[in-house]
């Protein structure tokens, strides 16, 4: 390469890196959030591949942007280099976790697995790109496959990353869980009961304090992640009027449902949860939940 081109691109990838830098640690209002009240943020536990198909938000933007911003990095410090791929994605690795370490420790980021994994991809791609059209005779062919390269390499990281996604599965029974001690709910056998004069025929179980005062039901989950509770609620028109359910959730009230808050049969209700351990489920009175099941993030596969 000559000495004159060699010095362009040097000058070019000093000022893309500068760039990569200023988004990484003053972009997006950094200074203002920087603040050590919630401590050190360190992710450790990958997702998969970052970057599904596009969409419209601003979260996928970023995603994109994780891995389309680091392509440059695999072709220009080649160019400048000649270095093998394998010396050159160990460097790239630990300068990205370096980097993101650095984000952690001055508050102005947080240390994320799955940028880790964007920047690397979006490097490797480059790379390869670099491979593909960049040598001694460059010409506009060359540089028509390599843009192709990224293309259909970038394309590929969002099928992969669509493959191992996971995504809402179906809604399970509560009592399929390995681990429940307190009383057990009817899961055969329902019986039929009316609400506010509309027919109920639950599908998967009944909870209800009949026969006492008050029953209550308890079940580990073991810190399952991503999860929603979903049930019915009602107060049959048989018996008492008076009745109430509480849910609990690793050891915080989260619904108190009773006749004065509901009125007739209750649509599904689903509450979301980032990371469940125990739930518990106190019913009294005449008060019923049906259909109480929790819904989960599954693999295509699962």
């Amino acid at each position: 390469m000559e000495t004159k081109s060699r010095q362009i691109i040097l000058v070019g990838t000093i000022c893309y890196t500068i760039l990569i830098l200023f988004f990484m640690f003053f972009a997006f209002n950094r200074l203002d959030g920087a603040t050590s009240v919630d401590g050190y943020t360190f992710i450790l536990a990958p997702e998969g591949v970052p970057l599904t198909f596009p969409e419209l938000t601003y979260s996928w933007i970023v995603d994109f942007g994780n891995v389309a911003a680091f392509i440059p990095f695999g072709i220009l410090f080649p160019l400048l280099y000649r270095v093998r791929f394998g010396k050159f994605i160990s460097l790239f690795v630990l300068a990205i976790f370096v980097l993101e370490t650095v984000q952690a420790l001055t508050y102005l980021g947080s240390f994320d697995v799955n940028d880790v994994i964007s920047n690397t991809i979006g490097a490797a791609i480059g790379y390869v790109a670099y491979r593909v059209g960049f040598s001694s005779n460059l010409s506009y062919k060359k540089l028509m496959a390599s843009a192709l390269t990224i293309v259909v390499l970038v394309f590929g990281v969002m099928v992969v990353s669509e493959i191992l996604q996971k995504r809402e599965g179906p809604v399970q029974s509560l009592t399929v869980m390995k681990e429940m001690t307190g009383t057990t709910p009817i899961t055969e056998n329902f019986p039929s009961f009316s609400v506010a004069g509309e027919r109920i025929e639950p599908k998967m179980n009944v909870y209800s304090s009949e026969g006492e005062s008050t029953k209550t039901y308890n079940y580990i989950l073991g810190n399952q992640k991503n999860v929603w509770l979903s049930f019915y609620f009602g107060i049959p028109d048989n018996g008492g009027s008076k009745g109430e359910a509480k849910i609990i959730v690793d050891g915080q009230e989260l619904a108190q449902l009773n006749e004065q808050s509901y009125q007739g049969a209750e649509a599904l209700r689903e509450m979301p949860f980032n990371e469940v351990n125990e739930i518990t489920i106190i019913v009294s009175g005449n008060a019923k939940l049906w259909d109480v099941g929790i819904r989960g993030m599954q693999h295509w596969w699962e």
